[in-house]
């Protein structure tokens, strides 16, 4: 079938990179549900996507998007036929920026028709993320020192929350004063504004004797190093991003530069000092080991239900506006999660 779908054309500056056209979804495998998209969320994924730094993103003219929310309208032969018209919220690999998407019957929760969609969004691959983080992949512990780069983002919310639920001590990075009463009110003990000192310096004298036990970084670049040396032992970094790289002008030079400023580790260095380094790849995650992708979707939301965790929304934009959503995505001047929502 034929539907529509904002479509990366081009990559570089948000005005020139989208065009809404007309796309053609294949069959649905016997597995799959076919979704009708009511709102798809935005990831710092999508904006590497469309600036041509993640590899793994469809060729162009393609549809990125992780997430949507939406009825689903069709079903694969192997699929429970009760799914038919049930409001769900959704996984998809690529193709969510489309007003119909294919994807896989696991990945999907069902959800009420009075839950509002963008703070559904929020839940998806964000506060998975961030969930998948602190509590499957290498738990938090009560007292451990945490710092969370873009802590006033989609991730850095929840992760900000779901740390401060295991009794952890929280240093939340942001890079504007105005972001200071949302990352408190989320439960952050300490708040450094990275524009006006040096967060490591200031993270030191706030620390005193202790280390870090994790950093979650999604920045890398010259932060990566300065992360490995306040780390304690048993401490954790977690790369799960590389907002550094935005913004740089000069193709391979600045992509080698970028790596030249996180250096070399070896092994045995960190053996030696009983410190990790933790590559995140939800994409990968969600390709290889989909269940653990379906649990942490699973307790994110029930936290949500549970009113536990709360979600921030930071914006809500029509198809029209996908431009002016990613540019302010990119820029770093929003808080929570933004969504993009088709017109009747």
């Amino acid at each position: 079938m034929q539907t529509k779908a904002i479509v990366l054309v081009k990559h570089g500056n948000a005005s020139e990179a989208f065009q809404e056209r007309l796309i053609t979804l294949p069959e649905l495998n016997d597995n799959e549900v076919r979704i009708e998209v009511e709102a798809f969320g935005l990831n710092y994924a999508d904006v590497l996507a469309r600036n041509g730094m993640y590899k793994e993103a469809p060729p162009m003219p393609g549809v990125v998007g992780y997430e949507v929310v939406g009825k689903i309208c069709a079903v694969g032969k192997s699929v429970d036929q009760s799914f038919l018209h049930k409001r769900v919220l959704a996984f998809c690999r690529f193709g969510g920026y489309a007003k119909h998407v294919n994807t896989l019957d696991t990945a999907i929760v069902c959800i009420e028709e009075h839950e509002d969609a963008a703070h559904l969004l929020a839940l998806c691959t964000q506060a998975v993320t961030a969930y998948y983080m602190t509590d499957y992949l290498a738990p938090i512990h009560k007292g451990d020192h945490i710092l969370i780069h873009a802590a006033a983002g989609g991730v850095g919310s929840f992760l900000i929350q779901l740390a401060k639920r295991k009794g952890a001590i929280v240093y939340a990075k942001i890079g504007d004063d105005s972001k200071i009463e949302l990352v408190k009110s989320l439960g952050a003990d300490f708040v450094i504004n990275y524009k006006k000192t040096a967060y490591e310096e200031t993270l030191k004298s706030l620390l005193k004797t202790d280390r870090l036990a994790a950093s979650y970084n999604a920045v890398a670049g010259s932060t990566f190093k300065k992360d490995v040396a306040l780390l304690g032992s048993g401490g954790k970094l977690f790369l799960f991003g590389g907002a550094e790289i935005i913004g740089t002008r000069f193709g391979i030079f600045s992509t080698l530069n970028f790596l030249r400023k996180m250096g070399f580790i070896l092994p045995i260095g960190l053996m030696m000092r009983s410190k990790s380094i933790l590559g995140v790849n939800m994409l990968k995650i969600a390709d290889n080991r989909p269940d653990s992708l379906t649990e942490c979707l699973a307790a994110v939301i029930d936290l949500y239900r549970k009113n536990e965790l709360k979600t921030h929304v930071g914006g809500r934009f029509s198809v029209k506006e996908i431009a002016q959503a990613h540019t302010l995505l990119q820029a770093g001047k929003t808080t929570g999660k933004l969504s993009v929502f088709w017109e009747d």
